[in-house]
């Protein structure tokens, strides 16, 4: 499970969803803030890393290169309007996680091309999260993903949640990206995430 933070979803800080995420088994965070100017997010961001080192969680910054190589984050997650992952390596280095999201076969193709650590791929399923969605793929198109992408983790995203989260792993997505299914309910945020980890767990041993 890849969960995302949303302050407009939540009226949790970033520190304290980052810390319900973590308490709830997450190992990578996304920190995406779209509404925020550049200070409120490299402030926020930068409390935000304090609590995932702490409980041992990498943190991935949303579309900011910058700010996620002055706090020495873990990584970025770029769009395809966001800065070239070419260039984003460039800044952050060998080490830096970088994530790249597509949303057609063509564009995972030039993808797989490129110097990131994962692909992400989507909307699988209609979303509300993004004011602009690109078309919903669906479950056949992101098997066919997964043969592009080989060895490179892929990452759905896109209107999943519990109901629908086995079939997206099962269509070979190796983790879920998620916001509003995981931040829906402010006060049950840590149990949605070890709900969702257990629907995932539950897969990972069916096709043992």
């Amino acid at each position: 499970i890849y969960p995302i933070t949303d302050t407009s979803l939540s009226t949790l800080s970033l520190p304290e969803q980052v810390a319900e995420m973590a308490a709830g088994g997450a190992v990578l965070i996304q920190l995406r803030e779209k509404h925020a100017s550049a200070r409120q997010f490299f402030d926020s961001a930068r409390k935000a890393l304090h609590v995932a080192q702490a409980n041992g969680v990498r943190l991935i910054i949303n579309d900011r290169s910058d700010i996620a190589m002055a706090l020495n984050a873990d990584g970025v997650h770029l769009g395809q309007h966001d800065l070239s992952p070419v260039h984003a390596r460039r800044l952050l280095g060998e080490q830096a996680i970088i994530g790249y999201s597509t949303h057609s076969l063509s564009q995972a193709m030039e993808a797989v091309k490129l110097p990131i650590d994962y692909l992400a791929f989507g909307p699988i399923f209609p979303t509300s999260t993004k004011e602009d969605p690109d078309p919903v793929v669906g479950l056949k198109v992101l098997a066919d993903v997964k043969e592009i992408a080989g060895t490179l983790p892929l990452i759905a995203i896109g209107g999943i949640d519990e109901t629908n989260l086995a079939a997206v792993l099962a269509a070979g997505a190796d983790s879920a990206a998620m916001i509003r299914t995981i931040l829906a309910d402010r006060d049950g945020i840590e149990q949605k995430m070890r709900s969702l980890l257990s629907i995932a767990a539950g897969h990972q041993v069916g096709n043992v």
